[in-house]
């Protein structure tokens, strides 16, 4: 044993006493979060994942798999809350708690990310790890042409995987060259995809040349068919499932870690279409989707051309956040004329249609037999035909941005503070862990048939939200 002098034993001894006291290591309950928060990642990279890769849903014994669709066991999943989503969480709980393990598990979900892009740039719903399925794809980490080769937005595929991919890129300092490299390919090809007025389409393989796609502002066709008309959509200037706002989200963020201005102007344009696609009176808010003439159009069976109560929330809360971004007044108005609007096209329950008809502004509907009707007698149920509404919050927000509410001094502007999840809820989580490290529960997979007998599963979704969970209470707790 070292000789030290009693004067230095004692510092050493009162140093250790205060760091112990002052570490959160030393609660237990701190302590069992970090080691079961570990277990629950292990158990996903070792057991649940394929080549870094995730579905949405399995069985509790691993055997059944499913996205939004039946899987294999050499099949990822690319929408949320598939694979990007669980890349972020580990990213995520890297910056909330420093542990390098979560880092490196981040880093393996995006290079299988990596192997899932397509020559177009973008991802398609699913990356197949099969080497021979592979072969109809066009994946670009193959070397492949030839294959399946369409970057979809569509429930923020692409740019949720780019949003993965980006800030994983911008935490190792730009040092991974396959993932800084599909990084950028990815957001050049968005900016490729990009339409002359700003739009986006749902789906693309290819670019557009801007000489075929005039700008022009948003109108009333002179009549529109009632009957569902078979053709492919994917091509038009498209807002539905928040596509726009996904990608403008997006390219904002690209603006932040990337020195290259063309992603902030990509964004400002995507605002400007939303005043382009702003339809006139008497209906002054938006189609979720429109034809190259910019009139409203039909996409899916039950999505006529029509102005949508959903859809152009989602657009106000984006002309919002334009207006906060980049200070230009006329998101702020755009939004202005489209919440009166609203407001005064409520239903007797206060909530909005999802589709009201051109011009008259009446209420649209389908039957289960897919023919649009004036009742909501006999809806299908896949599909929401009425959206939640809440135009106080978003008229507070607004008239907040409009009268420009001077913020306070710094000195009485305190940063908010954050509650952190209880110790009861997050002892109930760490609880909740099977042996395994598997977050088990009761539940259904939902594409494997009525008659299907699993009755528990694992959902990727609880997942991501247990974790996030876990890292929170270990964040505030070292506060």
């Amino acid at each position: 044993m070292r000789n030290y002098p009693i004067i230095t034993m004692v510092l050493i001894i009162l140093g250790a006493f205060c760091v112990r006291a002052q570490d959160p290591d030393g609660d237990a309950l701190v302590v069992e979060a970090k080691d079961k928060m570990r277990q629950a990642a292990a158990f996903f990279r070792e057991r649940v994942a394929v080549q870094g890769g995730y579905l949405w849903r399995y069985s509790a014994d691993l055997a059944r798999r499913e996205g939004e669709g039946k899987a294999t066991a050499t099949l990822a999943w690319v929408q949320p809350p598939g694979t990007p989503a669980v890349g972020l969480i580990f990213l995520e709980v890297y910056e909330k708690t420093g542990d390098s393990y979560y880092l490196e598990a981040a880093v393996e979900t995006a290079l299988a990310l990596v192997k899932g892009q397509l020559q177009s740039g973008g991802w398609d719903y699913r990356i197949e790890f099969d080497p021979k399925k592979r072969q109809g794809y066009a994946y670009r980490s193959d070397a492949r042409t030839e294959g399946h080769n369409v970057t979809t937005l569509d429930d923020d595929t692409t740019q949720a995987t780019l949003r993965c991919l980006i800030r994983v890129d911008r935490a190792l300092a730009f040092q991974d060259a396959a993932i800084h490299e599909a990084a950028l390919y990815g957001l050049e090809s968005l900016l490729k995809a990009q339409y002359p007025n700003g739009a986006w389409p749902q789906r693309y393989s290819e670019f557009p040349d801007p000489d075929n796609y005039p700008v022009k502002k948003a109108d009333y066709p002179e009549s529109w068919s009632r009957t569902y008309e078979k053709h492919d959509y994917t091509e038009y200037y498209t807002l539905n499932d928040n596509t726009l706002a996904d990608t403008i989200a997006l390219m904002f963020l690209a603006d932040e870690i990337y020195p290259d201005d063309r992603y902030r102007a990509s964004a400002i344009k995507g605002g400007d279409f939303i005043l382009l696609a702003q339809m006139p009176e008497p209906q002054p808010a938006w189609a979720q989707q429109y034809d190259f003439d910019m009139h409203p159009a039909w996409a899916r069976k039950f999505e006529p051309p029509a102005i949508t109560g959903g859809e152009s929330q989602g657009v106000l809360r984006l002309l919002l956040d334009l207006h906060e971004r980049t200070g230009y007044r006329r998101y702020l108005d755009s939004a202005g004329r489209a919440l009166e609007y609203l407001k005064a096209s409520h239903l007797p329950d206060g909530n909005l249609a999802r589709f009201y008809e051109l011009k008259t502004n009446t209420p649209l509907y389908f039957t289960k037999a897919y023919e649009l009707t004036y009742s909501d007698a006999d809806v299908p149920t896949h599909y929401s035909f009425v959206s939640q509404f809440d135009p106080d919050a978003i008229e507070r927000d607004y008239r907040e941005a409009r009268d420009g509410t001077p913020e306070p001094p710094p000195d009485s502007n305190p940063a908010p503070s954050v509650t952190p999840p209880s110790a009861e809820r997050v002892q109930e989580v760490i609880d909740a862990l099977d042996a395994r490290g598997a977050w088990v529960e009761r539940g259904k997979l939902r594409y494997h048939g009525e008659e299907d007998p699993i009755e528990e599963v694992v959902d990727t979704a609880t997942f991501i939200r247990h974790m996030d969970l876990l890292a929170s209470f270990i964040k505030e707790m070292k506060k």
